[in-house]
């Protein structure tokens, strides 16, 4: 389950660059598409996260902020391109994106099944 979630977020992060780069040269339809099935990775990675939260939490406070990380993570992910949409500046949303992502990814791999980095 676990390459199911990372794989989930790879793609997840490869659709939100194809999508914005759609918005931003003006092919609304290609976007929508784009858009549409990133939120559908939304929902896999969602479900393959509560699956491993339930596996291995043990009611740690860890997972429990890595969880919520992801969901911030999601949701700026999914702000970004609705503002992008809209014509409206995303830069201090990039920002914010990308420091979380880091932060979770880092906690991610800190955590027991993850890998021992640091």
């Amino acid at each position: 389950m676990t390459h199911m979630h990372i794989a989930s977020w790879i793609v997840a992060l490869i659709l939100l660059f194809v999508s914005y780069g759609l918005y931003s040269s003006g092919s609304a339809k290609g976007a929508k598409i784009t858009h549409m099935i990133l939120r559908l990775f939304y929902i896999l990675i969602i479900l393959t996260g509560a699956e491993l939260f339930i596996r291995f939490a043990n009611f740690n406070g860890e997972y429990a902020g890595k969880m919520l990380l992801g969901i911030i993570t999601i949701g700026l992910m999914e702000m970004i391109l609705i503002r992008k949409k809209k014509e409206k500046s995303t830069g201090g949303l990039w920002i914010g994106f990308i420091i979380v992502l880091v932060l979770t990814v880092l906690l991610g791999l800190h955590l027991p099944i993850g890998f021992h980095l640091f």
